[in-house]
């Protein structure tokens, strides 16, 4: 019972503070986590913070995914761009949980990772594969910006 009223306020003190990911940093895609909870627990977030929520949609068998959040951990202007705007609502996408039913709300993508926009109500305002993004073996530092701030508040 400790532990879990542990467990708990660490959460709650996470939320107090303002952190941007409804998983914790660095958790990955989960895929025993339940998006449409978290998303939930997004949008209560967004409505109290004035942000909006950016799904990133992928997997840990994505190469691409994890340069997305090593761009990230080295880049602390786009870091802060994203974490004063959005709340990130990681969503899995592997043989294990496809997670089918809560993208079928969103538009068809291909590749991964992939960006999907929502206002604080969980209304989709934007849809964005990350290849535009990218700049050789990484991302691309001023597209990255320019993304954030089109879509930011």
């Amino acid at each position: 019972m400790k532990r879990v009223t542990f467990i708990c306020t660490v959460i709650m003190v996470g939320l107090i503070a303002g952190s941007c990911t409804v998983a914790p940093d660095g958790a990955g895609y989960d895929p025993k986590r339940d998006p449409a909870v978290d998303l939930a627990v997004a949008m209560e977030d967004a409505s109290e913070s004035g942000r909006r929520i950016l799904l990133e949609i992928g997997g840990e068998w994505c190469s691409w995914c994890h340069l997305l959040e090593k761009f990230f951990a080295t880049h602390d202007e786009h870091r802060a761009l994203l974490h004063e705007n959005f709340i990130v609502v990681k969503v899995n996408y592997s043989p294990e949980n496809e997670n089918q039913a809560f993208l079928s709300r969103y538009p068809a993508f291909k590749g991964y990772p992939h960006i999907i926009i929502l206002d604080s109500d969980g209304s989709h305002l934007h849809s964005q594969d990350t290849g535009s993004l990218e700049k050789g073996q990484g991302y691309d530092p001023d597209a990255m910006k320019a993304f954030l701030e089109k879509w930011s508040r």
